[in-house]
């Protein structure tokens, strides 16, 4: 995977250098001076710049009433970090998880701690939607909880440049005239090390509606094998969304998903269209300039008739790491509506909370709705795949964007990866 012009290097090679930046980063959240005197929790999540102003605002009531802090770390490398830190047993006291399917991992290893003695576990499934609680749960434990949540398969636009009905299928979202932009859509795959994962998303919209939950499941679980023609399909379609694209590959893969959407608020405009998730609003206002009134969306319409009001989303998870009096107690106070109203309320975030309900404005109400009452709904497949899985999917999204016409070989690439990653 090059980075933009620079000598490649390999995935093996980036993974060494994650662990050594890893031990320096666990290492200072961990032992940090007077830790135990001023009762500093450690917390190590993916979250920068608008997103890391929110998770500060959402804790500052509880450093204020505690008199604790929080010492907060960011990293696009999450995966790596934690890896190596569940590794040398050097931790964070608590941590935003890369997604179920590593929680899992950790839980079965006894890294991350129970949490049913910590929380009161009654009052949070009462609480808190169905599927977030299963998605925490290993074994019958709570190991993790939401703090945030996000819907998936939104097409954003400019109501300058596009105006509705919005499409009814997809052949017809397709079909557009991306006039007076220059390409139908804008896409950004950059990430860091997680570079690829906005392509991800896309395969999964297009599983979930052209095939459906079945398969969508058996995909997760292993047994779906990419080179099938139902996970073939939704790689072609996507194939075709990337010839419609501002810049072209190049572009897609060497532009930050947080910038992909800005060219829709450019004179003249680069894109008409942009697929992302309901959080990209925070950062449409915060990276592309962007004001109350200049985006909207529709959801992505239905392709199957059979699988009608399919939607994927994901979430924030947090886990507890090492078991300390703070750290219990920040646990607790995340997963109430207090705490979770506070970040709904910045913008660029729902809550798997069903006392949230206070939504800043009618983009966010509509996508909080659109997720309450979704008839099919599946959690981000790439964050349920184990590890190994999950990166090869990452780096199969920008292989495809970057040749297209190797499609066979990064498919029998993926079913190789899938044999190792789910011991078949």
């Amino acid at each position: 995977m090059g980075e933009k012009g620079e000598t490649h290097v390999t995935r093996a090679g980036i993974v060494r250098l994650a662990a050594v930046a890893a031990a320096v980063v666990l290492t200072a959240a961990a032992c940090a001076p007077g830790q135990a005197e001023k009762k500093e929790v450690t917390v190590i999540g993916t979250w920068g710049g608008s997103e890391q102003e929110s998770f500060l605002a959402m804790v500052k009531p509880w450093e204020e009433r505690t008199g604790n802090t929080v010492k907060y770390t960011g990293t696009r490398d999450l995966n790596a970090v934690l890896s190596t830190g569940v590794a040398s047993g050097i931790l964070p006291d608590l941590a935003g998880l890369p997604g179920p399917g590593q929680l899992v991992e950790w839980a079965k290893q006894g890294a991350l701690k129970p949490l049913d003695d910590v929380l009161d576990i009654a009052k949070y499934k009462e609480e808190t939607s169905p599927a977030f609680v299963d998605l925490g749960t290993v074994d019958g434990k709570v190991y993790g909880v939401f703090i945030k949540s996000a819907l998936k398969g939104l097409i954003w636009y400019n109501p300058k440049h596009f105006s509705g009905p919005a499409p009814t299928s997809w052949d017809a979202v397709m079909a557009t005239d991306p006039a007076p932009a220059q390409a139908l859509w804008c896409v950004g795959l950059e990430s860091g090390a997680a570079s690829g994962w906005p392509g991800t998303d896309w395969i999964e919209d297009f599983v979930i509606r052209q095939s459906g939950p079945e398969v969508y499941d058996n995909w997760v679980a292993g047994k779906q094998k990419w080179t099938s023609p139902e996970i073939r399909a939704a790689f072609e379609a996507f194939g075709e969304v990337v010839a419609k694209t501002y810049g072209g590959s190049d572009t897609i893969n060497s532009t930050n998903f947080g910038d992909a959407g800005n060219p829709l608020f450019t004179d003249p405009p680069g894109c008409k269209f942009h697929h992302q998730a309901s959080f990209i609003t925070d950062f449409f206002k915060n990276q592309g300039g962007a004001k109350e009134g200049d985006f909207d969306f529709f959801p992505m319409p239905d392709i199957n008739p059979a699988y009608a009001g399919a939607f994927t989303g994901a979430g924030d998870l947090f886990g507890m790491f090492n078991d300390t009096p703070a750290a219990r107690d920040l646990m607790k106070y995340l997963v109430t509506a207090e705490a979770q109203q506070i970040w709904v309320s910045r913008g660029g975030a729902l809550s798997g909370n069903r006392n949230v309900t206070n939504y800043p404005d009618d983009i966010s109400k509509r996508s909080a709705e659109i997720l309450a009452n979704a008839k099919i709904f599946r959690f981000d497949a790439s964050d349920l795949m184990p590890t190994e899985m999950n990166a090869a999917f990452w780096k199969a999204m920008v292989d495809f964007v970057a040749n297209p016409s190797n499609l066979d070989q990064i498919l029998a690439d993926l079913d190789t990866v899938q044999a190792s990653a789910y011991g078949q």
